[in-house]
């Protein structure tokens, strides 16, 4: 099922045509609902963030 088969969606795709497998109006009407989506907003909190604390390298052991 690749994309020479005339029933599969990816056949349709393939060729540029429409049908069963890929209908015109579910197509467009899934754009339209993705493209006016609004983005979700943006978590804003009062405090400032915490600055991480810096990492120091563990000290060698000598033998001695």
């Amino acid at each position: 099922m690749g994309k020479g088969d005339k029933k599969t969606k990816k056949g349709k795709i393939w060729r540029d045509s429409y049908g069963n497998s890929r209908k015109k109006k579910a197509i467009k009407a899934k754009l339209k609902r993705t493209a006016s989506r609004k983005p979700a907003p943006v978590a804003v909190s009062s405090e400032p963030a915490a600055p991480k604390p810096k990492r120091t390298a563990a000290k060698k052991k000598t033998d001695a």
